[in-house]
Formats: structure tokens, sequence, C-alpha cells
């Protein structure tokens, strides 16, 4: 799969190894842009209040199946019910709300537990199958919270999360998984 990171940070870019150590081609695109023509899904992950603005910097994002992993540590634009909704809004393509959930500086350890630690998602029909693909090419157990209008919820489930303990590993198991 041809992936295009928006954001070379610790998120766009630990993921974007990730994935190329699963076999995926990644594009990485930083502060000035680029094209996403090729991709055939983006990662945005860029602080919040940059979305608009990293966005516009990018061709050939019209249609494209996203991935957004924002938090609104940089602020919201308040006419969107979410940062991943204002991403569908600016791309146009289906959109999944992943991995905001997960701690970046843990992502040299993922393979070193004993199950996969889990990677809470929500998504439009259209990009679910690749959440849960490029969730599972990174190391992660994809878990399905619902459609998009979930994403919101998310971005709140991050303050509590990171308020409590910073760097640690999440599992959720459905009754009788474990």
């Amino acid at each position: 799969m041809n992936v295009t990171t928006i954001g070379r940070g610790r998120v766009g870019g630990g993921l974007a190894r990730r994935w190329e150590k699963a076999g995926h081609t990644v594009t990485r695109l930083g502060r000035d842009g680029g094209d996403a023509a090729d991709a055939d899904v983006v990662l945005v992950a860029v602080p919040s209040g940059a979305i608009a603005d990293a966005l516009a910097k990018v061709s050939g994002l019209q249609g494209k199946t996203t991935i957004d992993a924002t938090n609104a540590g940089a602020g919201r634009d308040p006419g969107y019910a979410s940062l991943a909704h204002q991403v569908k809004a600016i791309v146009g393509g289906p959109v999944a709300k992943a991995f905001n959930v997960n701690t970046a500086a843990l992502y040299d350890l993922i393979d070193q537990q004993r199950v996969p630690p889990s990677n809470l998602f929500a998504s439009d029909e259209g990009a679910r199958a690749v959440a849960e693909r490029l969730s599972r090419d990174a190391g992660y157990d994809p878990v399905y919270v619902g459609g998009l209008e979930r994403a919101r919820a998310l971005e709140e489930h991050l303050l509590g999360v990171y308020s409590a303990l910073f760097e640690f590993f999440y599992r959720y198991a459905r009754p009788g998984e474990l």
C-alpha cells in the first residue's frame, strides 16, 4: 500500500517506520507540503491547530482515504464536531480517527509485548478496512468503536488517559477473547 504521512514527527515518523517495516511504501511530507496523488491512504499527524494549513500545502488529497491521528492539544476549530470531521471536510474522502490514543514514545517497544496493544479507532465505513490493516501492520490490535461520530469521544478519551499516566500500552478485549 502507498501511504503518505503529513507530519514527520514522533507520530508520523514513527508510524512511517513501522509501516515500511511491514512492507508499505511511505512518502513523508513535512511543513513544506508536497504531493499525495500516488497515495492509497494519507495519515494526518500534525498539531491540531495546523490541520488546515498543513493540508493546504499538499496536492492530490481530494477524495483520499485518510487517517487522522491528531489531538486537540493545539486547539480545535469549533465549526467541526471533531478534528477528524475537519480533516474530512478538507480532504473529502473517507476518514478514520486512529492512533491518537497511543503513545508514540513506545512504538519501538510494541514488538516486545506478550499480546499486541490495542488501537482504538472510529471511522467512516470506507476507511475501516484500511484503519484495521494499518493498525495491525503497525503492531496493534485494532478495536473499532463505531462510526466517525465517535471521533470526538476518542479525542476526549485521550485527555483522561494521559492525565492518569503517560507512557503505557492499553488492551481492550471483548468478552470471551482472553
